[in-house]
């Protein structure tokens, strides 16, 4: 039944979206929901697995997770772009932190959302009618999320070099790993 919708959407010129996501429920939920609503996904797992898909597919938008096992999801994003340039992506993350937002959305990305994201909120951000918050946050940041983004910060600024950062930062490069493997303070 999923082919007939993915070649019935296909016929009918539906947006082809490509779901990139190493957590394979949350990627059936999407794919489930997407399809629902008329687009054609095609999916990966992995990052390689992803450059493969994304050549042959030739997607108009795609869902990124950021933190993937064999890499960083934004690495995929200059090659969707020279595929179909246009290409709308929508970010997904469970190590929601600044500096990785500010990253992504100065590297072309359209929406960069937080897990647990519900896939109607990833529906409206790939149609363009997902709404931006406005004013100031109801809460300012914990100093545990505050350190938190500095490590995120500091991590972006040398590349996602791991060394590098705790030397920057005078820890020991095992305990950044461990924080860095960690979710976000809230």
């Amino acid at each position: 039944m999923a082919s007939e919708r993915q070649t019935a959407a296909a016929e009918a010129g539906a947006t082809r979206v490509l779901v990139v996501d190493d957590d394979a429920p949350l990627r059936r939920n999407l794919v489930r929901t997407l399809e629902r609503e008329g687009f054609q996904v095609a999916t990966a797992g992995s990052l390689k697995e992803a450059y493969d898909v994304a050549a042959e597919v030739l997607p108009d938008c795609a869902v990124l997770d950021l933190n993937l096992e064999d890499g960083h999801g934004l690495e995929l994003l200059d090659t969707l772009k020279e595929l179909r340039p246009g290409c709308h992506v929508v970010v997904l993350t469970g190590y929601d932190s600044i500096a990785s937002s500010v990253v992504a959305l100065k590297s072309g990305v359209a929406h960069y959302l937080a897990k647990p994201v519900a896939p109607e909120t990833v529906v409206a951000a790939l149609r363009g009618e997902l709404e931006e918050p406005i004013g100031p946050v109801d809460q300012p940041m914990s100093a545990d999320r505050v350190r938190w983004e500095h490590i995120q910060r500091v991590f972006e600024q040398c590349n996602r070099n791991v060394s590098e950062t705790a030397r920057r930062l005078g820890m020991h490069r095992r305990t950044l790993q461990r924080i860095l493997a960690k979710r976000a303070p809230r």
